[in-house]
């Protein structure tokens, strides 16, 4: 396996290589100069750093000079072609171009297709229209230098193609957070799988499982100094895909159960499309003034029907007439005529004015549609957005999916997401979050949530602490690097804020496993957090695995390691083996019976943990004890 990149992810990808699916990596990362700062990732670094000084030390006494056999670490400030083959392409497996510039992984990737047709591709594109391109131009190169079909279709072997991007795939379980009673989201087939953290089952009361129990949280987890904000596990730590035995035996644990539901969220108004509402197209004032001047108008037309027993259609052109001032002096009408002709004038006068200022308000709206809107001031139960770089853009965009009210603050004009929030028409407070003034500006002290998305792991604390200072109580999440400062701020947190719910989230970490599932040559759907560890959700041939063909959906569960969850089928068909039937719009299969017997032919979603699905479909059980 090769990895290049220039940032954190590029070193936690290597490492989830490495100490999960034990592959032999080389690591292509800029001069020491210009590397950033690796992340800490706990006992995933200790468990790649153990492996590579085993490995060195079985080089070394077996004489074998080879760099291409052992893991290695090349400096190189661009993945050109020279370092792509000093690299290893051409006898890789896989290469993952991770550069945080596209262009950069565009280029690489072009050149290693060209050197080796039958390399697996993962690339990292922020642009998902034009990686849709780039993938299928580079699976159709492969297919014509191959000439045997090879990466064709999604999750293809050698030669396929996957792109990728850490912001999408990071992006659901940030945004989930917001939600009420929802922490964990990944969308599969069309389909939303929500995984709900419940509180332990009072005496007497009976825990829901929903489709399936994913996990028990850290016993720890209602001691603020527990250990349920780190990645490493630990005896007292989150317990993932238990066994029906393990879920009975638990006491005073919460769970997170999976629950399928169907994406119902209102669609956006038409006023986030770029016209205004006219609630905000005219000021309240203004609007009651043009009421007020209505009913004067219809008590006119009224009054002149009754003086002169017209026709009310008649009376009412009358009334208009007088008061655009357009009618015949009433010198020959009686009186009533005449005092009603002066009334309609008088109204006509005051007419003129309103429509002034309403033809000027409606030019001002239309002008400021396209600008920044501020926060309006009875805004509350919001959600408070931090950064709108990568990140924060896919974030903003899911939450606005879901139609939660948004608030963001960005400091720099030219950001990324400023556009995305001016199109949405999403209320934007410009402003360095740590200056004084800034969270006030956007409502912080009436909000439901807080993520803090920067790149900057310092800024993202001062503003979480500054907002717990306004309100105890708030729901926050920190994008965080490193995993022991994360553990750390989050221990630290709870104590002081035991009543406060406290999330940490690392994006390299949510993103680096469906990065690695993909160079594994596997169909990662999505990455659901428990606490600082990560559950896997894939769609799997059964063909192949020993672990699941010919065997039941029951005896295919391996307590700890994966859980077949669903089976996809043919639209409207059914399932062997008592399985149901589905919608026609409806590819996938929940809630299998355990007597389900799994054929060669079937393709499964099942939810896996890291280690688990490296024993599955990696290379390990295969390989055996090699290294």
């Amino acid at each position: 396996m090769v990895v290049c990149g220039d940032d954190g992810l590029a070193h936690r990808l290597a490492a989830e290589l490495r100490g999960v699916y034990r592959e032999q990596v080389t690591l292509v990362v800029p001069p020491a100069g210009r590397r950033v700062r690796q992340p800490v990732v706990g006992r995933a670094r200790a468990a790649s750093a153990a492996l590579l000084d085993m490995v060195n030390a079985a080089v070394n006494r077996t004489g074998n000079g080879d760099p291409g056999g052992a893991d290695r670490e090349l400096d190189a400030t661009e993945p050109t072609e020279d370092v792509l083959a000093d690299a290893g392409v051409e006898r890789a497996t896989a290469l993952a171009l991770v550069y945080d510039d596209d262009e950069t992984n565009i280029r690489a990737a072009l050149t290693a297709r060209r050197l080796n047709p039958r390399l697996r591709l993962v690339l990292r594109l922020y642009n998902r229209r034009l990686g849709q391109h780039i993938e299928e131009l580079l699976d159709q190169s492969a297919t014509l230098a191959t000439g045997d079909g090879a990466g064709t279709g999604a999750g293809a072997g050698a030669g396929s193609t996957t792109v990728l991007s850490d912001a999408d795939t990071a992006a659901p379980a940030l945004a989930a957070t917001a939600l009420v009673g929802t922490s964990k989201v990944v969308e599969t087939d069309g389909l939303l799988l929500r995984a709900v953290e419940r509180n332990p089952p009072r005496p007497g009361e009976v825990a829901d499982p929903g489709l399936c129990t994913l996990a028990l949280l850290s016993a720890t987890s209602n001691d603020p100094a527990g250990a349920d904000g780190s990645e490493d596990s630990g005896e007292q730590g989150p317990q993932l895909l238990p066994d029906a035995a393990a879920v009975e035996a638990a006491t005073g644990r919460g769970t997170v159960a999976l629950e399928q539901v169907s994406y119902s969220g209102p669609p956006l108004a038409a006023g986030r499309a770029g016209v205004p509402a006219f609630g905000e197209l005219f000021s309240r004032r203004l609007r009651w003034s043009l009421a007020g001047l209505a009913a004067c108008v219809v008590a006119l037309a009224v009054a002149l029907m009754l003086v002169t027993d017209d026709h009310p259609l008649h009376a009412t052109y009358v009334t208009l007439l007088d008061l655009f001032s357009i009618n015949e002096p009433a010198h020959n009408k009686d009186t009533g005529r005449q005092i009603l002709q002066l009334l309609s004038g008088f109204v006509g006068l005051l007419l003129l004015p309103v429509l002034l200022a309403a033809v000027l308000e409606a030019l001002g709206t239309f002008r400021s549609a396209s600008a920044l809107r501020k926060p309006p001031r009875g805004l509350g139960g919001h959600v408070v957005l931090l950064g709108l770089g990568k990140i924060g853009t896919r974030v903003l965009t899911r939450l606005r999916e879901m139609d939660i009210p948004v608030v963001c603050v960005e400091a720099d004009p030219e950001a990324r997401g400023m556009a995305t929030a001016r199109r949405l028409r999403v209320p934007v407070v410009l402003g360095d979050v740590t200056q004084e003034g800034v969270l006030e500006a956007a409502k912080i002290h009436r909000a439901h949530s807080l993520l803090a998305l920067t790149s900057v792991d310092t800024t993202n604390l001062e503003a979480v602490l500054y907002a717990r200072s306004v309100r105890s109580r708030l729901r926050v999440v920190l994008r965080l690097y490193d995993d022991d400062f994360a553990t750390a701020v989050y221990r630290t947190l709870r104590a002081a804020h035991p009543g406060a719910l406290t999330r940490s989230r690392s994006v390299t970490h949510l993103a680096a496993p469906s990065f690695a599932g993909a160079m594994m040559g596997r169909q990662i759907l999505g990455a659901i957090p428990v606490e600082r560890r990560v559950l896997l959700f894939a769609a799997v041939e059964v063909a192949g695995h020993p672990q699941l063909e010919g065997k039941t959906v029951g005896e295919a569960f391996r307590a700890g390691a994966w859980r077949v969850l669903a089976l996809e089928v043919s639209d409207g068909g059914r399932a062997e083996g008592g399985a149901p039937e589905r919608a026609r719009e409806s590819r996938l299969v929940w809630e299998l019976p355990d007597t389900y017997v799994l054929r060669g032919s079937d393709r499964v979603v099942l939810a896996a943990t890291r280690r688990g699905l490296a024993e599955l479909l990696g290379r390990r059980a295969r390989r055996g004890a090699d290294v």
